[in-house]
């Protein structure tokens, strides 16, 4: 059985390995990270579920010049085979400029031994723009 430290020990090598699969520019090992029926859901945006529209999403990131996602861990709690992890994300463009910054929740799912992103929602601390 796992105990707490190893499933946040987990987790924070998991979101390591996001980070630097996203700061490669490879968005399809990003969807890859997502289980086959994940959902990323951001704001003013819908559902996007499945990791080819994951791919999709996180392409388009790049697409808009983020080269670097920031995460930050501040909770994981383990159960059984799913764990929650709450946390703060910042996306960098060129140079470490600020491009967004807020808040996440992901419910993490272990498939073979491996802990996947199974839902994963972000809510911007930007002000809105008028």
């Amino acid at each position: 059985m796992a105990t707490t430290t190893d499933v946040y020990d987990a987790i924070v090598a998991a979101d390591k390995t996001f980070m630097s699969t996203f700061s490669q520019g490879n968005a399809a090992a990003i969807a890859n990270l997502y289980t086959e029926d994940g959902q990323f859901l951001a704001p003013n945006g819908g559902f996007v579920t499945g990791r080819k529209a994951i791919e999709d999403t996180f392409q388009s990131f790049m697409n808009m010049g983020v080269k670097e996602i920031k995460l930050e861990v501040l909770e994981v709690e383990g159960y059984g085979d799913t764990a929650s992890e709450v946390g703060k994300y910042t996306l960098e463009g060129e140079g470490g400029q600020v491009m967004d910054e807020g808040k996440f929740v992901v419910l993490w799912k272990q498939e073979a031994g491996q802990w996947k992103l199974h839902r994963d929602i972000i809510n911007t601390s930007m002000p809105v723009s008028h």
